[in-house]
């Protein structure tokens, strides 16, 4: 139901734009948000946006670097990444949810499948 693309190999200070298309369902009226897991690590969070699109949130480490938007018709939410360090290199993940802190993992409803970005030095 939620389909993120995008992923790719690119050298530090590149950019990449991942895409979450949603399908089978209507995602419009939830926050979404992007997540990521680097081998051996947890899943960290990255970006989120309420329903509206009015609202982002962003962890520390890509502020200023990455930006999350989702169009009019709410079907696709993307994230913009500049100036691509090697420490973000992970699977990235998109996500939906309904309630709680966009912060933690465990309160999203649903995962796309994830999109692998490898960010050469």
């Amino acid at each position: 139901q939620l389909q993120a693309s995008g992923g790719g190999l690119v050298q530090a200070g590149g950019s990449l734009r991942l895409s979450c298309a949603a399908s089978g369902r209507t995602f419009s009226s939830y926050a979404m948000g992007w997540f990521r897991q680097a081998p051996g690590k947890e899943r960290d969070f990255v970006a989120g946006i309420n329903w509206s699109g009015g609202s982002t949130y962003y962890a520390d480490s890509v502020k200023g670097r990455f930006t999350i938007s989702r169009d009019i018709a709410k079907t696709t939410v993307s994230l913009q990444m500049n100036s691509l360090k090697p420490e973000d290199t992970a699977v990235y993940y998109c996500a939906a949810r309904t309630s709680g802190s966009y912060y933690y993992w465990e309160n999203y409803d649903y995962w796309g499948q994830g999109t692998l970005v490898t960010v050469s030095s």
